[in-house]
């Protein structure tokens, strides 16, 4: 069984760059994309969520996060990345990495979804949903993270291992670009669907209800490229014994 690993991985290294060289890099970089999607979508839709649940009539200025919840917010799913990384790196071991990089994208998809639909009227009830389910989101990136970077070195062959290592990491600062065009796309659609005054003119109606779907739709667009990256893995290792 170990000599058969062998040969594997050593077919592997002297193997010609074919088709599943490329679907290797699409699939562990929609891995690293989604991961830098979900980490910093949040920080788009901090002030909205102000907006939304901390909104005081009284005041000269919309609503905004306080400092402790705002930190929560954004913080609390890198907690979650560095209890992933210890914990799926040791099952990736045992387990496989394979296996255990589709657990977790599933997790990933399930917990995006789950935080948009965070429940509750109001901001308590929202909040700490919202932390529950980015924490448990942060801990399947921490297991997607480094199993995106090792899947594609040990498909990728030795004289272009770099450049696809460094193409896959890449999809970082890709996947954080996106944020900012689904943030861009989605409030565009809804201001011109739900116009609504500015706050010096109309406080009430400066952030009209139907505003609070769009976090939601922004938090949960991560759960596509997860779910997509999910199907395609399924597919690579007979790709792989078709072509060595």
């Amino acid at each position: 069984m170990a000599e058969q690993q062998l040969g594997v991985l050593k077919a592997l290294d002297v193997a010609k760059t074919q088709l599943y060289h490329f679907t290797a890099i699409v699939i562990a970089g929609m891995g690293f994309f989604t991961d830098a999607y979900d980490l910093f979508c949040v920080s788009l839709v901090t002030k909205l969520l102000g907006r939304l649940y901390y909104f005081n009539p009284l005041s000269e200025k919309p609503g905004s996060l306080p400092p402790h919840v705002a930190a929560a917010v954004n913080g609390v799913a890198l907690c979650g990345t560095l209890a992933g990384q210890l914990f799926f790196g040791w099952l990736g071991d045992k387990l496989g990495r394979k296996k255990v990089y589709g657990i977790t994208l599933i997790m990933m998809i399930v917990c995006s979804v789950a935080s948009g639909l965070s429940f509750g009227n109001k901001a308590k009830g929202v909040m700490t949903t919202l932390c529950f389910f980015r924490f448990w989101l942060g801990f399947g990136i921490g297991g997607d993270y480094p199993l995106s970077a090792t899947i594609m070195s040990e498909y990728a062959n030795k004289k272009t291992r770099g450049a696809f290592i460094a193409a896959v990491f890449a999809m970082q600062g890709v996947g954080i670009l996106a944020g900012g065009f689904v943030a861009l796309a989605v409030s565009s659609i809804f201001d011109k669907k739900f116009p609504a005054p500015t706050y010096a003119v109309n406080r009430a109606l400066s952030t009209p209800p139907q505003a609070d779907y769009i976090w939601r739709i922004i938090v949960m667009f991560g759960a596509l490229p997860a779910a997509l990256t999910q199907k395609l893995g399924q597919h690579i290792e007979d790709l792989i014994d078709q072509n060595i």
